[in-house]
């Protein structure tokens, strides 16, 4: 299967992941208004590149969906789903290789609930069991122990604890990368 055919609506019965909205780019600019949250995150994420986030949300197709970059999911509460909390993101997709790297970023309110690994099983689950995907790799920088515990308790096994990455800042970041490899049949 192509990733990149439709948008995938994931949903466990707590927390749904979709295409977000135009009615979502006020929740976009508060996530992205909290610099504690985007202190652990590359500088490049697709949200930052508009200081108008309805801008970001118009041409999200366009800029990443469209030419294979990257699909960002709204993440959202089932009792609550027109309330998104947090973004999640399928990257570096390689076919070739059924590879896809995943990411999070979400509200400080909603830290340490378990959403973000709700959402990172739906993301694996989806890659996994619907995309073919048999590798999906994680990066997270060292020191952000919530995000490796999300990611462990999601079944991904820790590589490496400091790998130098240019995450957009004056210079590399030490970033632990994760991976959950299925064995082939």
């Amino acid at each position: 299967m192509n990733l990149f055919t439709e948008y995938p609506e994931l949903n466990d019965g707590i927390v749904q992941l979709g295409k977000m909205t135009i009615a979502d780019a006020d929740a976009v600019a508060d996530l992205t208004s909290q610099a504690h949250v985007y202190a652990t995150l590359p500088t490049f994420l697709y949200e930052l590149k508009y200081e108008d986030k309805r801008m970001v949300i118009t041409l999200m197709d366009r800029e990443c969906f469209d030419t294979r970059m990257s699909i960002l999911l709204g993440i959202y509460l089932c009792e609550r789903p027109d309330q998104m909390i947090g973004i999640a993101e399928i990257y570096n997709y390689n076919p070739d290789k059924a590879k896809a790297s995943i990411g999070y970023r979400m509200s400080d309110k909603y830290w340490g609930r378990g959403i973000a690994t709700r959402a990172t099983v739906l993301l694996r689950d989806y890659l996994i069991q619907e995309a073919g995907i048999r590798t999906i790799t994680a990066h997270v920088l060292s020191e952000n122990e919530a995000s490796a515990r999300v990611l462990t308790k999601a079944g991904f096994n820790r590589l490496t604890l400091e790998l130098p990455e240019d995450w957009g800042y004056n210079e590399p970041l030490m970033t632990a990368k994760f991976e959950l490899k299925m064995d082939d049949d």
